[in-house]
């Protein structure tokens, strides 16, 4: 955990400040016209004054908010991300550090916003599809016009570091999960000894290394920006629902727990698979060729429900099974009062 945090804040320091110079640097070309950029942008693209608006990619609305509401609510449910709140000491600083966050995300977004206007503008749409078809080397390149090689080579750093925290994040969540949560918890009934869980974790993370590698040779072409969404699509529609229930629900349970989660993530993979994404009449445009079934490029706004909704009917089969015993009461109370004072409570039964 010290060795990913100290990834994660060099990370943060490289991703911001580089952000920043190319920010800097892009709206001194465009003479910080930070209101008369958008008019600018009207006629900078070949989508003229569709360009600004929400809805070239996405041309229904309920698509775009789909998108949205994926990208939203799939922040909390990421795990590197909740990883992050046990590397502080109580509560108090845990809440400190989210506002820091906020603010800091806030501004790095708008940030961004200028910079695919730069990008747009300067670079230009068809060096940006020339050079990768699905538009991820947007940032270098303008990177390398308005700063030469210098400034290329250090986004193109920025951008491995950020991918080298991102992934030693999941590795160490994912090793962790399945050591501890499945293999000991599950398979060894709790019992299993310190070593052996961290020989099972050191294998977990060679295979979810070696997973990501094979499945990541194969999303080469696809736009990080989407692979990103349905990352953050699946995040939403799995843990958030268990996490907000978990914490808000006494007779939320373990059954409900499981359910939730395996319909909010073969829910979300399957309509993806029968997305827009995956099939189109035209061959040679997506994966296959063929009318989509699901007609939204993001399955959030359907997933998401579909998400929770698993979530309370699993409770209920659940609560009806065990008849709601008061382990589950203890259990509610111990979660209500860590997620709230950040302390430890005597006297509850383990489980």
């Amino acid at each position: 955990m010290t060795a990913t945090s100290w990834v994660q804040i060099i990370k943060a320091i490289l991703l911001i400040g580089g952000v920043f110079i190319l920010f800097m640097i892009v709206m001194w070309k465009l003479n910080f016209s930070f209101i008369g950029i958008f008019t600018e942008m009207k006629t900078a693209t070949p989508m003229g004054a569709d360009y600004l608006k929400a809805g070239i990619k996405y041309a229904s609305g309920w698509d775009a908010a789909s998108l949205s509401l994926g990208l939203i609510l799939g922040t909390a449910g990421l795990p590197h991300i909740l990883i992050r709140f046990l590397t502080v000491p109580n509560a108090r600083v845990a809440r400190k550090s989210v506002v820091w966050v906020m603010w800091i995300m806030g501004a790095f977004h708008i940030m961004v916003i200028f910079l695919g206007f730069g990008a747009a503008k300067l670079v230009g749409t068809s060096n940006i599809m020339a050079a990768n078809p699905a538009g991820n080397m947007a940032a270098p390149l303008l990177a390398q016009l308005v700063g030469g090689d210098i400034l290329f080579a250090f986004i193109a750093a920025v951008s491995f570091a950020t991918i080298l925290a991102v992934v030693a994040g999941i590795v160490l969540t994912g090793a962790t999960a399945f050591s501890h949560d499945f293999y000991n918890e599950i398979l060894k009934d709790g019992k299993a000894t310190e070593k052996q869980q961290m020989t099972m974790a050191r294998w977990a993370s060679i295979g979810v290394t070696a997973l990501a590698i094979v499945l990541s040779l194969g999303l080469q072409e696809f736009n990080v920006a989407f692979l990103a969404s349905i990352a953050f699509t699946l995040a939403a529609s799995s843990n958030l629902p268990v996490i907000l229930l978990t914490i808000y629900w006494k007779k939320f349970n373990k059954t409900g727990a499981i359910v939730g989660m395996m319909t909010g993530l073969f829910g979300t993979l399957l309509l993806v698979a029968l997305s827009p994404n995956v099939w189109n009449p035209v061959p040679g445009v997506t994966i296959m060729t063929g009318d989509p079934i699901f007609p939204l490029n993001s399955p959030g706004i359907i997933s998401i429900p579909l998400g929770f909704l698993a979530c309370y009917l699993g409770a209920l089969i659940g609560n009806r099974r065990a008849g709601l015993k008061t382990v589950t009461k203890d259990n509610y109370n111990e979660i209500l009062v860590k997620s709230n004072t950040g302390h430890d409570v005597k006297g509850v039964l383990r489980h």
